[in-house]
């Protein structure tokens, strides 16, 4: 089954819900880029990929809204402005900031309002392809790095639902298993939001991948009765130090990986090195409503008021992520290669070459 969480279809932009996974497959229509910006926030549409897809979308769409008989300066300063709201809707992950101005560039390259409208939708539809193309690349570069016979865990949701399509470390656990080379997958639960035990085991039993849940709190167990060869996580920005950014519990679970001798890959499109952030303590951390901590389901599906688990008025801290180390990470996969630390020196070598062969 091949699944795809990004499309336009019908001059809008058609995001499954994840929101309403998995007890109800259904899609938010976009035809605003206020919708949009509301889909990334809702998280209706989640992962670094796909909202920075969904981001150049969102340009596209503000393009067409505004009025064609502005003068051209004027019609591209307010497209930047709308442009600027879609980039500030999440601001951890890089990927949203990177395709909304890669988009904005090309707006501002054309001296006619109808080129600037063709322009931007046709560089949305490419930075949706590059992206399926780019993990399709990981997915082989990460593949062959895992030995036969593997039990791979894995954190959040990487998958189709978080991309283009295919994947990023749910992409490489994808062509291993077609390679044979898999024998199954731990996915961790993922709180508070849960989305490793409501997307990445939807999309894997979807598949046929043998995947097995486990609680966040029970890694360390797992780990210690070696039934894990290998963590492979994505991520939502790496700084020019090799430091990433990924779904909260990434540290800890790249801490226990370290104390039993487990490999860490890291998964990412290049779109997702941020080569401005010199490390891990320049990334801004997005912290959300407690409200998703101290209830189960808080903005799922058509209700989305959860069930209180602890008591009213209890205050929780929510930060969405968390920063591991570079030196946590046994290896960076891009589309253009593997790099190990010093990350440094590794990834403006591996990554600004645009060579395919690895850095083993």
């Amino acid at each position: 089954m091949e699944i795809r969480a990004v499309a336009w279809r019908d001059d809008a932009l058609w995001l499954l819900d994840q929101s309403a996974l998995p007890v109800q497959v259904s899609w938010v229509v976009c035809r605003s880029p206020q919708e949009v910006e509301e889909a990334i926030r809702s998280l209706k549409v989640r992962g670094a990929p796909a909202i920075g897809i969904a981001g150049a979308y969102g340009v596209a769409l503000a393009a067409r809204h505004l009025p064609d008989t502005l003068p051209l300066e004027e019609y591209l300063e307010r497209l930047h402005v709308q442009g600027e709201r879609l980039a500030r809707a999440r601001p951890t992950a890089v990927n949203l900031r990177w395709a909304v101005e890669r988009t904005l560039r090309v707006a501002r390259a054309h001296r006619r309002v109808q080129e600037v409208r063709e322009a931007v939708l046709a560089e949305a539809h490419r930075i949706l392809q590059e992206d399926v193309e780019a993990n399709r690349r990981i997915g082989a570069l990460g593949a062959d790095l895992l030995p036969h016979g593997c039990w791979v865990l894995t954190h959040c949701n990487t998958g189709a639902l978080a991309t283009g399509g295919w994947g990023t470390a749910l992409g490489v656990i994808r062509t291993a298993w077609a390679q044979g080379k898999l024998r199954g997958v731990y996915a961790t639960e993922t709180r508070p939001l849960l989305q490793g035990a409501r997307l990445t085991t939807w999309e894997l039993h979807q598949e046929g991948i043998p995947v097995t849940l486990v609680v966040d709190g029970a890694v360390g167990a797992l780990l210690r009765q070696g039934k894990v060869d290998a963590v492979v996580v994505g991520a939502d920005r790496i700084a020019a130090n090799g430091d990433v950014a990924n779904k909260i519990g990434t540290y800890p679970l790249a801490v226990l990986a370290h104390r039993h001798g487990i490999p860490f890959y890291v998964c990412a499109p290049t779109s997702t090195l941020d080569w401005a952030t010199p490390s891990g303590e320049a990334i801004v951390i997005e912290e959300r409503s407690p409200l998703e901590v101290v209830r189960v389901g808080w903005g799922w599906g058509r209700e989305g008021q959860g069930l209180p688990i602890a008591p009213a008025g209890v205050p929780a801290w929510n930060p969405a992520f968390d920063i591991t180390p570079a030196d946590l990470v046994t290896a960076i996969i891009t589309e253009v290669g593997v790099a190990r630390f010093p990350y440094a020196h590794t990834l403006p070598r591996r990554c600004g070459s645009g060579e395919s062969a690895d850095a083993r």
